[in-house]
């Protein structure tokens, strides 16, 4: 794709930056880079706030199809702007430049809507993306399951039809959920026909996170300190939507799947390159930088980090590829856990520990570049894992035959 600027382009670059200068003020600004991975637990309050700041701004859901359903995706139906590909990357640099709140909306912008609008009935559209947009409903993504991690297709979650008030009951459990305790949503991927294997017989159901007794999120506490993860439990919780239609989870969970690496990447990546400054000033700092292992290190850390930023640009467009959603995936998580071994290489044998008070009964506390080596080691993990992702490469892109035994 050409992503050279045009003057309407340059201009909605400058309307951008000049709404984030206006409105990132007061407790906005106070919260400025708190949040993302390994910190969603930081400024919660203020940065639910922030979402609905945005929202008042039109700035969620840039390039949405409008509520008409013409497929010219312009956008601008739901309370959203009209934004080109674009001006959805040029808003996603300024965000970042401006160091903005980690956004608490993410889930529910970059996958449930755009799941909605490929998936979801013109009623279910109406209902829900409205909300999102506002940065009004926060949702979450309930996917994994204990022994059902990368191995999505193992789910065993059930759902059964709630033949008082309409939809499904929902029974199981799931893990490594992100945001249940702030979320009101969650899209819930369950095993709706009886008996049913593998792929089969699973349906994308929409559940309201408020229901007392029959939904419960239990914090799981990480080695960084931080529970920014959740156990969430239901016991016959209502399912209030259905998207893509009963048996049809499958297809839905993996275009959804296939969503998570679109524009909010670019998003994800100036935040890398802003770690990863940090850790140069650190290794010039601390004259680390003059070992010629850790400076070709870091050298070679810049460069990945520019094709990453490539890539992501060249497979935006590449609508339907089922290997660019796994290689910015295998790119991003071994690029990122390196960087965070680099941090604390650089300290050398004081990156083992940390300033602690022996009179405080306090805990210790890591400090950032502690923090970042501790939850990058997650990160070819979670998301799926680096094998699940060079499958799926081997599988549906290269046409290898599938691994048995």
């Amino acid at each position: 794709m050409d992503f050279t600027l045009g003057p309407d382009d340059t201009a909605f670059r400058e309307e951008a930056r000049a709404w984030l200068d206006e409105h990132l003020v007061g407790a906005y600004a106070a919260a400025a880079g708190t949040g993302g991975p390994g910190s969603e637990h930081e400024s919660i309050d203020v940065r639910r706030a922030w979402e609905r700041e945005l929202g008042r701004g039109g700035w969620i859901g840039l390039g949405w199809p409008d509520d008409e359903g013409d497929g010219h995706g312009d956008g601008g139906g739901y309370g959203n702007r009209r934004a080109s590909l674009i001006r959805q990357v040029v808003w996603a640099e300024e965000y970042a430049r401006a160091a903005a709140p980690a956004r608490v909306g993410h889930i529910g912008e970059n996958l449930l809507a755009p799941t909605l609008i490929a998936h979801g009935t013109p009623e279910q559209r109406r209902r829900f993306l409205p909300a999102v947009a506002r940065g009004e409903e926060l949702w979450c993504q309930g996917y994994s399951e204990p022994g059902a991690g990368s191995d999505l297709a193992a789910v065993r979650t059930t759902a059964v039809p709630d033949r008082g008030t309409g939809g499904h009951r929902v029974t199981g459990q799931k893990i490594w959920t992100s945001l249940a305790r702030e979320a009101d949503w969650c899209f819930v991927l369950a095993r709706t026909e009886p008996g049913s294997r593998r792929r089969h017989g699973l349906s994308f159901l929409l559940v309201p996170m408020d229901q007392p007794g029959r939904i419960e999120v239990r914090p799981i506490r990480q080695m960084s300190g931080t529970s920014e993860f959740n156990e969430v439990f239901f016991d016959g919780a209502h399912a209030e939507e259905c998207v893509g239609g009963e048996g049809n989870g499958w297809a839905v969970a993996m275009g959804l799947l296939a969503l998570e690496r679109g524009v909010s990447t670019l998003v994800q990546q100036i935040g890398f390159a802003a770690e990863l400054d940090r850790v140069v000033r650190g290794a010039v700092t601390t004259g680390a930088v003059t070992d010629p292992v850790l400076r070709d290190s870091l050298v070679r850390q810049w460069a990945e980090l520019k094709v990453m930023r490539w890539n992501a640009l060249c497979t935006l467009g590449a609508v339907g590829d089922p290997g660019a959603p796994s290689v910015a995936k295998l790119l991003w998580g071994g690029w990122h856990q390196r960087l965070g071994e680099l941090a604390v290489r650089i300290r050398g044998a004081s990156g083992a520990v940390g300033p602690y008070d022996w009179t405080s009964s306090a805990p210790y506390e890591l400090d950032e570049a502690q923090r970042l080596f501790l939850f990058t080691r997650s990160d070819t993990i979670y998301g799926g894992s680096d094998e699940i992702q060079r499958n799926i490469i081997a599988e549906r892109v290269l046409g290898l035959p599938r691994e048995t035994g």
